[in-house]
C-alpha cells in the first residue's frame, strides 16, 4: 500500500541519498541515483549509488554492504522508483523483496515503459511504499535524464548572440565580439553545463570554433560538452574540433528527430545549439527547441545577417510563441530565456523511455 505519508527521518535520508546520487556519473544513459537503507529503529545501516551502466543499481550497491538477513524489516530510501526491469542488472524491485525489505521510500517516479513498475510490484508482494518524497530536489538533479527519457530525445537549448536589430554580425560576416565578457563567460559555463555541443558545418568552415567550455581565465572546465556537428559539407581534418578532448559526432541534420534521438541512445541528455543561424532555425522551425538563449548587445548593426533565417512562417497567427522565464542583465548586455508557450515541462512530459542498464 501507499500511505502518503513520510517522517522527519524519511526526509533526512533521502537529502542523504540525493547526495550519494552526485557520487555517480552525470552524464549518460543511466540516471544518478542513491539510497540509504535505515534499521527498523530508524538508524542508517547502509548506503549505496549507482555508478554508471553496467553497475549495481544504488539499491542493490546498499544491499550488498549488508550481511545476510540483515535488511529483515528495514526501509530502503531511494531518489528515483526502484526499477521493474532486466537489463545488464537485474529488477531493483525484487532485490528489495528478496532481501527482505518492509518498507520503500522514493522521490521520483521512473518514467520508462519497461522500467517503471517498480512500486507497483513492491505493494503486491505487500511492501509499504511512500513515493513523491522530496520530488522538488530530485526532479531538479534529474531534469536532463527524465526529459531525455520521456521524450527519447535530449533537451535542446538554443543560444544565439545578436545586436539590437536582430543581428548576429556584420554585413562582412565579422561577429566577434557582439557581446560583452560577462556574456561571453555566461555562455560558456552554460556550454559546461550541457552533455553536448552542436553546430552546423558552415560554422565549422567559416568560424573554426574549438567547442569548448572555458572559465574567464581560459582553462578549461572540468567536464567538457561533446562536439557535435550537423550537416552535409566535409570538415577538413585539421578542423579545430578534431583536437576537442572527445570525439566529435556528426550528423547529416536532414532528420533532425532522428539524429536526436541517436544523440540520446548514446547517453546526451541534453543539446546546446551554439550556431550559426541556419541550424538554429532548422531545429525552431522543426519545433525541437526548449530553450532559448537570446544575448542581446545595445548595438545596431543593419544589414544580411540575421541570427535567424526562414522558418515558413507566412502569417503572423503562424508565429512560434514562446514565453520569457527570466531576463538577466550582463555587463552591457542583455540575456532573455524563453521557453515554448505550449507549456511544456521537464517534469511533465509524456512519453516513451530508454531503459536503464
Amino acid at each position: 500500500m501507499t500511505t502518503g505519508a513520510h517522517t522527519m527521518a524519511d526526509a533526512a535520508a533521502m537529502r542523504r541519498a540525493l547526495e550519494l546520487a552526485t557520487r555517480g556519473p552525470s552524464r549518460g544513459v543511466n540516471p544518478r541515483v542513491g539510497c540509504v537503507i535505515l534499521s527498523r529503529a530508524g538508524d542508517v545501516i547502509a548506503e549505496g549509488w549507482h555508478r554508471g551502466a553496467g553497475t549495481a543499481h544504488a539499491e542493490v550497491d546498499a544491499l550488498s554492504k549488508l550481511a545476510p538477513g540483515a535488511a529483515e524489516g528495514a526501509t530502503a530510501v531511494v531518489t528515483l522508483e526502484p526499477c521493474n526491469h532486466t537489463g545488464r542488472t537485474g529488477p531493483c524491485a525484487l532485490a528489495l523483496i528478496e532481501a527482505g525489505i518492509a518498507r520503500v521510500v522514493y522521490a521520483v517516479s521512473d518514467p520508462g515503459d519497461h522500467s517503471a513498475g517498480g512500486a507497483q510490484r513492491l505493494r503486491d508482494a505487500g511492501i509499504e511504499v511512500d513515493g513523491g518524497v522530496l520530488a522538488d530536489e530530485a526532479g531538479a538533479m534529474l531534469e536532463d535524464w527524465l526529459f531525455a527519457a520521456r521524450h527519447r530525445r535530449p533537451r535542446v537549448i538554443v543560444k544565439w548572440a545578436s545586436s539590437l536589430d536582430g543581428r548576429a554580425a556584420a554585413a562582412d560576416g565579422t561577429s566577434q565580439w557582439i557581446t560583452g565578457p560577462a556574456a561571453r563567460a555566461d555562455v560558456h559555463r552554460r556550454r559546461a553545463a550541457a552533455d553536448a555541443i552542436a553546430v552546423g558545418t558552415g560554422t565549422v568552415l567559416a568560424d573554426d570554433p574549438a567547442l569548448t567550455a572555458r572559465d574567464p581565465g581560459g582553462q578549461f572546465y572540468d567536464v567538457q560538452p561533446v562536439p557535435v556537428v550537423f550537416g552535409r559539407r566535409e570538415v577538413p581534418a585539421d578542423a579545430s574540433i578534431t583536437r576537442h578532448p572527445h570525439a566529435p559526432m556528426f550528423f547529416t541534420g536532414t532528420d533532425l528527430a532522428a539524429d536526436l534521438e541517436q544523440l540520446q541512445r548514446r547517453g546526451i541528455r541534453s543539446l546546446f545549439i551554439e550556431g550559426g543561424p541556419t541550424l538554429a532555425s532548422a531545429f525552431v522551425a522543426a519545433g525541437l527547441v526548449d530553450e532559448l538563449l537570446v544575448y542581446v548587445a545595445p548595438a545596431l548593426l543593419g544589414g544580411p545577417r540575421l541570427a535567424l533565417g526562414d522558418l515558413g512562417i507566412t502569417s503572423i497567427d503562424g508565429a512560434k510563441r514562446f514565453t520569457f522565464t527570466d531576463i538577466e542583465r550582463l555587463g552591457d548586455d542583455v540575456l532573455l530565456v524563453a521557453h515554448p508557450a505550449s507549456g511544456l515541462d521537464t517534469l511533465r512530459y509524456s512519453g516513451n523511455a530508454t531503459e536503464r542498464n
